[in-house]
């Protein structure tokens, strides 16, 4: 019996120094910034959501402008709600507020990209912005 204890023990110490990946916020790697024409961009780190627009995302005018913004308006409203209730929401994920002015004229390019980019975390991260859930 006195094994069964030590390897009972053992397990438990190593169980308790065990780590988990830290999962990274989404928004940690999303940046909003002009370019040379005045126009506004957006800057995203993760190289899989390069990827997700060449391959996995419908044209730029699959939609119209007004779409996009109507839905990321939506989206960023989700996204800052949940950012603000860290006891319900990962606080890891949601960590920061995404500065989206809906009277601002971004333009299609980046209505698009930002519309995508929350495509991306539903892909990536199964993480559905629609309707609180």
């Amino acid at each position: 019996m006195k094994p069964f204890a030590y390897i009972i023990t053992i397990l438990l110490i190593l169980s308790s120094c065990a780590t988990q990946a830290p999962i990274k916020s989404a928004t940690d790697t999303l940046s909003f910034e002009k370019n040379e024409e005045e126009e506004y961009d957006i800057i995203v780190l993760d190289t899989e959501y390069n990827m997700y627009l060449m391959s996995i995302a419908k044209p730029m005018n699959f939609y119209s402008e007004e779409y996009y913004k109507n839905k990321n308006i939506f989206y960023v409203s989700e996204w800052n709600s949940r950012v603000s209730q860290p006891f319900r929401f990962d606080p890891n994920f949601y960590s920061m507020r995404i500065d989206y002015n809906p009277t601002e004229n971004y333009g299609l390019k980046l209505e698009y990209k930002l519309y995508n980019y929350f495509q991306f975390i539903n892909w990536k991260y199964k993480v559905n912005l629609d309707f609180g859930r």
